[in-house]
């Protein structure tokens, strides 16, 4: 049974004795003068990719994007993608995992939510050049490794998340007339969603971990993003199950053990009814 390829960040300036990991690049040194083709794998950190110039295609979750000049592709840790980039692109690729970039503030916290929700924002040229002084001050930082050069990459990143949040665009999650209390707990409960889906299915499940009811965690889910709790928990169960299909040759069976379903039989009748099709159809269809 193979797993989901989960690449690394491939380097840092942390001691390997250290779970701290942080990288960025220029897209100009990553791509160079070739395009550059990343077949569908997962991350344990969060990606952050700035086009400021270029063209090519980005996939994530089995959404396809394009890409353009002035965008911004946000990745969580978990997510699947591929991504092509033509030759000549310039921007950044920056890199996190959660021991680095931890906040604990409380609004910090919903702002990095809020920023790493949304995969794709599409800028103005005036907007993205005030992003890229951000990139371009974190990546001084990080090659001239001067005293406290961590600390003030950390607090670069609480101001880049403060402005792929004014966009507001970031914010489409949910309903412009959601209560701050209410968005909180919705993401409290995707995060919880990412984390548990293997083991917790069902609503209570989650209710538990939330101190809340089945009553309280419906009108939160249903007053911001229109939709049941149950349904947001059988679409990420769907979710994971189009993740393994497409990036494991993995049999169903093994599939569905994966995913905690002990009856393969269930598990191929849940996947038809949200889908329209068999596991092994969407997966012939979508390759």
């Amino acid at each position: 049974m193979k797993s989901i390829p989960v690449r690394q960040i491939r380097s840092s300036f942390m001691e390997e004795v250290s779970p701290e990991r942080f990288n960025i690049r220029t897209l100009e040194e990553v791509v160079g003068t070739k395009d550059l083709l990343h077949q569908l794998h997962r991350h344990n950190f969060f990606f952050i990719l700035a086009v400021k110039d270029g063209s090519g295609t980005h996939d994530i979750d089995f959404t396809s994007y394009p890409v353009q000049n002035h965008s911004v592709f946000f990745i969580k840790p978990g997510q699947v993608h591929q991504l092509e980039l033509k030759a000549g692109c310039s921007g950044y690729l920056m890199e996190f995992n959660n021991e680095f970039y931890h906040p604990i503030n409380k609004s910090k916290i919903q702002r990095l939510r809020r920023a790493s929700r949304k995969n794709l924002c599409q800028f103005d040229s005036p907007s993205f050049h005030r992003l890229d002084l951000i990139f371009k001050y974190i990546l001084d930082e990080y090659a001239d490794k001067q005293e406290s050069y961590q600390d003030s990459i950390k607090a670069n990143l609480d101001i880049l998340m403060i402005e792929l949040v004014r966009q507001g665009r970031f914010s489409e999650i949910s309903s412009p007339a959601a209560h701050p209390y209410t968005q909180e707990r919705l993401e409290e409960f995707f995060d919880l969603l990412e984390k548990h889906i293997i083991i917790h299915k069902q609503v209570s499940q989650y209710t538990d971990l939330m101190n809340l009811s089945s009553f309280q965690l419906n009108e939160i889910t249903k007053e911001t993003v229109g939709k049941t709790s149950s349904q947001l928990i059988n679409e990420h169960i769907i979710l994971e199950a189009k993740r393994h299909l497409l990036a494991t040759p993995n049999q169903v069976k093994e599939i569905a053990e994966l995913l905690g379903y002990e009856d393969v039989s269930y598990f191929i009748r849940f996947f038809k009814k949200h889908t329209g099709y068999s596991p092994e159809a969407y997966r012939l269809k979508s390759r």
